[in-house]
């Protein structure tokens, strides 16, 4: 089990930018493929929206479509560390944003071994 814990989160407005962190528990951080996903207000855990994910070793990204351009998800093996640097916010992307760990590799759906507890992002227009 990877213990995963989130970080960076806050209250911005339109248009500025923001990087989330998390960071993972587990030696063996590097034998995950790590997602970020994202639950807005309102929406329950079974509507949390895949954001983006990264291979294992992170020569890999996958990105919803709502996020392509300003969003980059990145990672440090050797920090056991995966990043979110979010660019051009929008009140749409107001959500509790979650990091997850998944052994069996890059996946959009929310079948992730490991979640972290969230980090709040909110932007204002």
């Amino acid at each position: 089990q990877v213990l995963l814990v989130e970080s960076g989160g806050g209250l911005v407005q339109a248009g500025d930018s923001l990087r989330l962190g998390c960071v993972g528990s587990e030696r063996t951080f590097s034998s995950y493929a790590m997602g970020w996903f994202r639950q807005a207000p309102g929406k329950g855990r079974e509507e949390r929206e895949f954001v983006a994910a990264i291979s294992r070793l992170g020569d890999s990204t996958d990105y919803a479509d709502s996020v392509k351009g300003r969003f980059t998800i990145s990672r440090d093996n050797a920090k056991n560390t995966v990043y979110l640097q979010m660019n051009s916010l929008k009140p749409d992307d107001t959500a509790v944003y979650y990091c997850a760990a998944r052994y069996l590799g890059v996946s959009q759906t929310s079948d992730y071994d490991d979640w972290g507890l969230g980090t709040q992002v909110t932007v204002s227009s």
